[in-house]
Formats: structure tokens, sequence, C-alpha cells
């Protein structure tokens, strides 16, 4: 059932005040007015500037500017209308306009009420004899239809066909579901305007523009930096893993009988690149990366933390198809907290599971963490995540690819460089290790004002000591618990 469908079994069912929580104002309008020409009604609006406008002409009729006297007004008018209030809802706390509510509800005249906000909360008073009407947000084949009706008109203004490959057209339509129809259109328009194209650089814009039309979309951040999948050495598993299903995630009705991907546990040695491989997956999947931290959740107030979580989830459904990656997730669930802070982290994780088990929307979860003994045992329940995957420190080979990936970034010739004996001097050294060794290489030769040589990055290498080093036992033990448990990421 559409909407105007929904609002018409409403306002015939003589439901006298219905409310329309929504931002599309014109929208609804047209629905109303479609609605009212229908029925034989007409449609009457009011708003604080303008009061009381009669009709398709839209009348005004003075001495009505103030909600009372319009309420008052209508009491003695006709019963064919069909009143229309935008933003009443900052006067419903005026005992005076609830008085006058119900008694223009009380008449049972057949007048027709309706509130339009982006979100009304109603008294208690009024809550019992309204209706609420939330419009549906456009479906993905009414997204592409107006993605062609404005290509339509841009090829009627240039003269040009818009052109776009069909995988970038199928990836704006995936990403411009979960917005109102007015905000779909005018990034349809954004994404075609300039140039005429559809191309993966307006998928990027759409994408920052949805998030920031996102209501607390402060408690999500868009990593704009996502590495393409050879920029990443190892984690060969991993990405094998990824490409075996990215098809079912992005395309679950060509995959009949497959179960969406649901997501991963990335644990490791810190450092080693568990970051990198939450970005490898929306690399790998020319996806949005959204990353929660859970320390930017924490509210002072009881209950806030809570609702701050729903609202981030909520959010990353609105934007989906994404990939959610949950960083040091540990350290918003840590089990050890007790009651020590008000019972908050059973409740978020409470929160998180009813979510993970209950959604429906593609948002593939990566959670990332540093210390396995803090999770709460719930989350690591199988079926939580598809797979555990350990990030160990990188292998010989995956340095070798490091190296080579690094020296490349800075505009280096890897063939100039003995690759294998900067693998064997970084036996140990996480990828993060094995950057910063070429980053300071990089300083010491451009303070000689020289190009950078194999023995300045041999230098680099041998004067730190590495993580591994530093923190032997530790990561000693996290590999034991890990090699039985987990699958190798590399």
């Amino acid at each position: 059932m559409d909407d105007l469908a929904r609002l018409e079994e409403l306002l015939l069912q003589k439901q006298g005040l219905v409310i329309i929580n929504s931002h599309e104002e014109q929208r609804v309008l047209s629905m109303l007015d479609r609605f009212a020409l229908l029925n034989g009604r007409y449609v009457t609006t009011w708003s604080v500037t303008g009061g009381l406008c009669e009709g398709s002409t839209r009348k005004p009729v003075y001495n009505t500017d103030q909600i009372p006297d319009a309420l008052r007004h209508i009491l003695t008018s006709p019963d064919n209308s069909v009143y229309v209030f935008f933003d009443a809802h900052h006067f419903l706390a005026d005992p005076t306009v609830i008085r006058l509510l119900k008694d223009l509800l009380a008449l049972d005249s057949g007048r027709m009420l309706v509130m339009i906000a982006p979100e009304i909360e109603l008294p208690g008073d009024l809550k019992k004899i309204a209706a609420v009407l939330e419009p549906k947000l456009p479906s993905k084949e009414r997204v592409f239809q107006i993605l062609k009706e404005e290509a339509a008109k841009w090829a009627d203004r240039s003269g040009q066909k818009v052109s776009g490959s069909r995988e970038s057209i199928s990836l704006l339509t995936q990403h411009l579901s979960g917005l109102t129809e007015s905000d779909v259109r005018k990034l349809c328009r954004m994404s075609i305007h300039d140039d005429g194209a559809i191309t993966a650089a307006d998928i990027g814009r759409v994408l920052r523009h949805k998030h920031q039309m996102m209501e607390s979309a402060e408690l999500l951040t868009l990593e704009t930096n996502v590495p393409k999948l050879e920029e990443i050495g190892g984690l060969n598993r991993l990405k094998q893993w990824l490409g075996i299903r990215r098809e079912v995630f992005i395309d679950p009705a060509n995959s009949p009988g497959l179960p969406s991907p649901k997501g991963v546990l990335l644990l490791g040695v810190q450092g080693a690149g568990k970051s990198l491989a939450a970005k490898c997956v929306a690399g790998s999947w020319r996806l949005p990366l959204f990353r929660l931290d859970f320390g930017q959740l924490y509210g002072k107030y009881h209950g806030e933390s809570e609702t701050n979580l729903r609202n981030a989830l909520n959010i990353a459904q609105t934007i989906a198809p994404c990939v959610l990656w949950m960083d040091e997730i540990e350290k918003g669930l840590a089990t050890d907290a007790g009651d020590g802070d008000g019972g908050v982290s059973r409740r978020m994780l409470a929160t998180l599971l009813t979510w993970m088990n209950e959604r429906k929307e593609p948002v593939f979860i990566v959670a990332t963490a540093n210390d396995i003994t803090s999770l709460p045992p719930e989350l690591m329940r199988k079926g939580r995540f598809d797979e555990i995957f350990f990030v160990d420190l990188p292998d010989d080979a995956a340095r070798r690819q490091i190296v080579s990936i690094h020296l490349v970034k800075r505009r280096l010739e890897p063939a100039l460089f003995d690759l294998g004996r900067l693998a064997e001097l970084t036996t140990g050294y996480s990828g993060a290790e094995i950057e910063q060794a070429i980053v300071a290489a990089g300083y010491a030769a451009h303070a000689d004002r020289r190009p950078l040589r194999q023995s300045d990055v041999e230098n680099a290498i041998t004067g730190t000591q590495p993580l591994s080093v530093v923190m032997a036992e530790q990561i000693s033990a996290l590999r034991t618990w890990a090699s039985s448990r987990t699958v190798p990421a590399n």
C-alpha cells in the first residue's frame, strides 16, 4: 500500500487528527491535494507566518496567525476541508491549544486535521485520539525511476544523454536508498549536473552528503581514505574469503538460498594491521566504511549511551549497504567492568546483540579487538560473526609486499632495492613498523640532500625494536590462544 492509500484509509475512517512525521512538506501537501481532489474536498493550510490559507489558491484568512484563533475559526467553518498544520508541534504544550483540538475532534463533524513536522511528540491527552503516519522511503525501484527522470531532464536541457557504467549506476541507486524522495532527487541532480556522467567520484560525493544528512551523524565517522586491495600487503586468506562472499552481499537477489554475510571479528597483535584489514573489507567490496567509536557513545545520563548506540546503528541501516567498523570493541563492551559503570556496558551489549540478531539491512560488521579476554562470551557465540580471523605479524612474503607498497607510495622503484634483505631484517615487525622505518629512512636521505638508499632503510630498521620484542610474552600468549580458535588472516 502506497503512502496516498494509507493516508486515504486513515482520513476516510474519520480519524480526526492525523500526524505525519516528515521533512518533505511539499511532497506531503501534494499528496493531500490529490486526496482532496479525489474525495470532493479542499485543503486549507496553516503556518505561523501565513495563518490559514484556503483552497487551491491558498486565499488567506485574516486574524488566524495565532493557532488558537485558527482553531476557533475552524470550529465555525464548513466540514469539507482538510486542515493542514505546519510546525504545530511547537504549540502543543499550550493547554488552550489542546482544549480547542479536543473540542474540534469531539464534534465528529468530518473535519480532517493533519499536522506535518519532522517529528511530533504528542501530549498524552492527544495520543489516544490521533493516528500517526510515517511516509515510506522510496524503494530501490523508485530511486532508479527518479534517477532516470533526472537524467531525462538533463538530456532535454543539454541535448546529450547521461553516461555511466552499469556498475556505477547500480552503486548509486543502492547508496541513494534510505533517503527521502526529495533528497534522492537532489543528490541525483548533483551527480549528473557537472558533467552529465555517473562516476565513482559521484558515488563518493553522494555518500558524504548522505552521511551529513543523517541526524546524529557525528556518532559514525565516514572513513574516506580506504585503500585499494592491491595497496594492502598480506592478509591473503581474508582477501580470498571476502572475494568468495562479495557477490552474495552486494547482490543477494542473484544468490538464492545463501544467507547474506553478517560480519567478521578481527583479533590480533597490536599494530599488526587490524585497522587496515577492516579497510580491506570496504576496499574489496567497494562499499563505504563507517567507524563506530564506543568512546564517543558514552553519555553522562542514564540510558544516554544505549540511545546513542541505537541511533548509530540506525544510521548504519539507513546508509546501507555499508561496512560498519567497530574499532577496539572490547573497550565498549568489556566484561570486567562489572557494575562499576552502573551496568552501562551490559546494557550496551544487550542493545548490540539484539540489533545483530534482528537487522535486515545489508550492514557488514567488522569488529576489531586487541584483548580477547575482555570480550563477553555472548559476543563470541557461534553465529554472531561469520568468522573470527587472527591478524598476526606479516610473514616473509607479506613483508616483501609491504616494503614494495610503501616504496611505490613514495615514488621509489622497488627493483632498485633488495626486498629479500629488507624482509629478512623486518622479521617480527608489523606493517605499521615497516612503514615507519621507510619514513625514517626518507627523513635521513632528505637531510643529506640525496635519494633514498637501501642502507638508509636498513639503518632505520636496525635502529628500533619492534613491538614483538617489547611485548614478546603477551604476543606469544595471544598466538597460543588464537592457534586453535581462529582462522589466520594471512
